[in-house]
């Protein structure tokens, strides 16, 4: 299937299948000590931290009137 495909919906990209050999590792960067850094560069503390952390949204932990 190709983009131009007139089965394709308008705006649609048709979904890329991606042999194991063809797959790179995601590099995740986080900020730490006030500058950005890979994880994959922390010591086994920063790692530890960046694993315990805790997210929130505001919206939910405001209380709404």
């Amino acid at each position: 299937m190709t983009p131009n495909d007139n089965n394709m919906p308008r705006g649609q990209v048709p979904a890329t299948i991606l042999k194991d050999s063809e797959r790179q590792p995601c590099e995740i960067w986080t900020r730490v000590m006030g500058y950005f850094r890979p994880l994959s560069e922390f010591n086994i503390g920063k790692k530890s931290e960046f694993f315990s952390r805790k997210y929130f949204k505001e919206s939910k932990t405001h209380k709404q009137k």
